[in-house]
């Protein structure tokens, strides 16, 4: 299956739900949607007499992602939802603009299914597990927070940036990194998610995340895997992506740590310099093309997600896929033609 779609609600979406969205995106002919968590607002209150004994889930005012329970002389958080609130408990929810609460959630989820509109999620842009920093907690919650979402959303996959190496070298930031995604993929084993950790290689050399690096993590890690942006790819390696076999390269060092399922990934023009991203532009206008890589898919016949990252969102994911089916359709003929001559 190839999927095409933008990353957030396409920009000529009169409304800005995700329910407009999902159908604005179903009636553009395209079948993919990121949902964006670019803005994040966390309230903390003491769980109301009246919710004792019901679970976060229940609990149709707010979408509570986290409860803080007292454990020796401290609060501890406890993320799993489906436990009976206690007295004490203190719940922490999230506004995101994705949805009120977790029917509300699961709504929209069976609303893509039922259009055929894969849903993913993706983090907050300024991500840091490189730092010792708070931030870098901060980013822990957000992977958990956005992988309940997704989970609840039917979503299979979670994509995040991974922050700047900062003073320190890309090894001990590896090292680092792994250490937290391992901690966050117990996490998702232990509360059963059927979501996956995508992280999304860089565009800048002073950024963590390289194709080595994200590779690396896919097969170290279990529940992380690749998230190949495309234009942050050709940017890092000073434009290398051109012909079809630069593609292929790329492609077959991905594929077998991608969990032997679709191929997510991220595609847009891009402005460079010097081995560094200066802008995501429009397909167009980058000096990256489209269709190399689109022979490269028919050619292998991967089944492949390519969200649109360009300043244009759906407008680009439709060029793509246009682009796509015209090349699909030439090769359907010239195999039409060679079956002729062969009989």
């Amino acid at each position: 299956m190839i999927r095409f779609g933008p990353a957030g609600i396409p920009l000529s979406c009169k409304g800005r739900t995700l329910r407009d969205g999902i159908e604005d995106v179903y009636n553009l002919g395209l079948n993919a949607l990121e949902v964006q968590l670019l803005r994040t607002n966390m309230m903390e209150r003491p769980a109301d007499p009246e919710e004792n004994g019901m679970t976060p889930k229940e609990i149709e005012s707010e979408l509570v992602i986290e409860v803080l329970r007292e454990k020796n002389k401290k609060m501890e958080p406890i993320s799993e939802l489906g436990k009976p609130i206690k007295q004490g408990d203190v719940l922490i929810s999230l506004a995101c603009g994705v949805a009120r609460n977790y029917n509300e959630l699961h709504e929209l989820g069976e609303m893509a299914k039922e259009l055929d509109v894969q849903l993913s999620v993706h983090t907050p842009y300024y991500m840091d597990l490189v730092s010792n920093e708070e931030i870098c907690f901060k980013s822990m919650d957000a992977i958990r927070w956005a992988s309940i979402i997704a989970n609840e959303l039917g979503g299979e996959i979670v994509t995040t940036h991974i922050g700047l190496y900062g003073d320190i070298t890309p090894r001990t930031g590896m090292k680092r990194v792994k250490t937290r995604l391992e901690s966050l993929s117990k996490w998702l084993t232990k509360n059963k998610m059927n979501v996956k950790i995508g992280v999304e290689n860089s565009g800048r050399q002073e950024v963590f995340g390289n194709i080595q690096e994200i590779l690396s993590l896919s097969r170290d890690i279990k529940n992380v895997v690749p998230v190949v942006n495309f234009a942050r790819a050709h940017a890092r390696e000073g434009g290398n992506l051109r012909d079809p076999e630069d593609f292929q390269k790329l492609i077959e060092k991905i594929a077998p740590v991608s969990g032997g399922k679709t191929l997510y990934t991220h595609f847009s023009g891009v402005e460079h310099e010097d081995g560094n991203e200066k802008r995501l532009t429009p397909i167009k206008k980058g000096d990256l093309r489209f269709e190399p890589l689109a022979e490269t898919v028919l050619e292998n016949n991967l089944e492949i997600t390519f969200i649109s990252s360009s300043p244009l969102l759906e407008h680009d994911a439709m060029y793509m896929k246009v682009i796509f089916e015209r090349l699909l359709a030439k090769k359907l003929s010239k195999e039409l033609r060679s079956n002729k001559k062969g009989g």
